[in-house]
């Protein structure tokens, strides 16, 4: 079996997932748009959070985006509370400054 890769985004441990081949399940937490710059490093190009990655990330309205932006993969991890997975969510934005979130729409 393949150990997924892990990536710290501001501490927190996030799952890499190729989103042409997952399925997602039915629970709630945050994810980053990313995609690997010329150094191999992850760079952000779009940070949510939902209730229900199932119900958000198939057809998300920002994944298009994201692509022309460079995004090849999703990095998810769960976050069952509410507080925390805005709270988090508000500390990348504003640590990584991806260009989706600050441009908004």
């Amino acid at each position: 079996m393949i150990t997924p890769e892990t990536v710290v985004w501001g501490g927190y441990g996030f799952t890499v997932y190729d989103p042409a081949g997952t399925t997602w399940n039915e629970v709630p937490g945050l994810y980053v748009f990313a995609g690997r710059g010329p150094d191999l490093r992850w760079y952000a190009k779009y940070i949510g959070r939902t209730t229900s990655f199932s119900g958000r990330l198939p057809n998300h309205d920002r994944w298009n985006e994201a692509v022309r932006e460079g995004a090849t993969h999703v990095h998810a991890r769960v976050v069952h509370d509410e507080f925390q997975r805005k709270m988090i969510e508000s500390v990348l934005i504003q640590t990584y400054q991806p260009p989706l979130n600050s441009r908004g729409r």
